[in-house]
């Protein structure tokens, strides 16, 4: 029994170490929790093909949306940890333990950080038939009603209903949440006036306010958008403490063999530095945001806690 267990370790050792000298030798699949059409979506697909090129396999995109993106994170997290399925998420990752109950999955324990790939700010549009012109505007129309203002995300826990609950917050305003699938939805009911407010990811909605079917009033991030210079952020608008950090990362099963996370970090951080892609986010108001493993894992550690104070100061319950 002791040399068969020795000789199946000695096998699987041979097999691991074998799978990580020819990685990758098949399709690459990227799970995106989200629609397609989101920031995430798109930050994904920037990637996408750079990385197919330098990893001579193809990368393929499989949209999973639903439930703030827990949906598609709990596939990856129960997949091969062989580096051939990968999650793209967004900061709600971190938001996700705080809101569901049952996630089906343990965020720090089952997946484990790749690299961040972009920041990316949000901003807050409106209807055009409002009329609203400033952040102020819309706060004042909310206090005069309380409740009866509605605001649209990306799914409870996404990065764009936490901005939301943020500003809210920091403004001293209710409101009720409408969650979408996506920020496209979204987006949608904004231009129809069906819904009041949204923070959605500047890559999302960058031509629909060029167009003028959205208004934007204020930027969610800690600085204004190079996209969007004239658009102030909220902070500047006169509400303190309500930015919020809102990116993009890679992650991957827990178990990925440690020369595999090495190999995705290191292409990845490349195809990042690389002016084609900086040119791409750029023009999308997103920051390149390479990031060694590790130190992607210790963020998502601290912004768990971050959020987590963040929801019970709003007042989201597990569901």
């Amino acid at each position: 029994m002791r040399v068969l267990t020795i000789a199946l370790a000695a096998g699987l050792a041979v097999a691991t170490a074998h799978a990580e000298t020819t990685y990758p030798d098949k399709p690459i699949h990227i799970v995106v929790p989200f629609s397609p059409g989101s920031a995430t979506d798109v930050t994904a697909r920037a990637i996408a093909q750079t990385l197919s090129q330098r990893l001579g396999q193809p990368v393929v995109i499989d949209n999973r949306p639903g439930a703030g993106g827990s949906i598609g994170a709990a596939q990856v997290a129960h997949a091969a940890p062989d580096g051939y399925t990968l999650l793209v998420h967004s900061s709600g990752h971190t938001v996700n333990p705080s809101i569901f109950a049952n996630l089906g999955y343990d965020t720090q324990k089952d997946l484990m950080g790749i690299s961040m790939l972009a920041e990316l700010p949000s901003v807050l549009v409106v209807p055009p038939s409002k009329g609203w012109k400033t952040a102020k505007d819309l706060v004042t129309a909310a206090k005069a009603e309380p409740g009866k203002l509605s605001y649209g995300s990306a799914g409870t826990g996404s990065g764009t209903h936490m901005n939301a609950e943020k500003f809210r917050l920091r403004a001293g305003f209710e409101a009720v949440h409408v969650p979408y699938k996506g920020p496209p939805e979204g987006l949608q009911d904004i231009m129809g006036g069906r819904i009041d407010f949204m923070f959605a990811p500047i890559v999302s909605a960058i031509s629909l306010i060029k167009d003028g079917r959205v208004v934007a009033i204020a930027v969610g991030s800690a600085k204004r958008s190079s996209v969007l210079p004239d658009v102030p952020t909220t902070e500047e608008a006169g509400y303190p403490d309500s930015a919020y950090r809102f990116w993009v990362g890679m992650l991957a099963p827990s178990g990925t063999p440690p020369a595999v996370v090495e190999r995705l970090n290191k292409e990845v951080r490349e195809a990042l530095a690389s002016p084609e892609i900086k040119q791409r986010l750029a023009a999308l108001g997103a920051d390149a945001a390479p990031m060694q493993a590790a130190d992607f894992d210790k963020l998502i550690a601290r912004e768990l806690v971050e959020n987590a104070a963040l929801a019970k100061e709003a007042g989201i319950k597990p569901q």
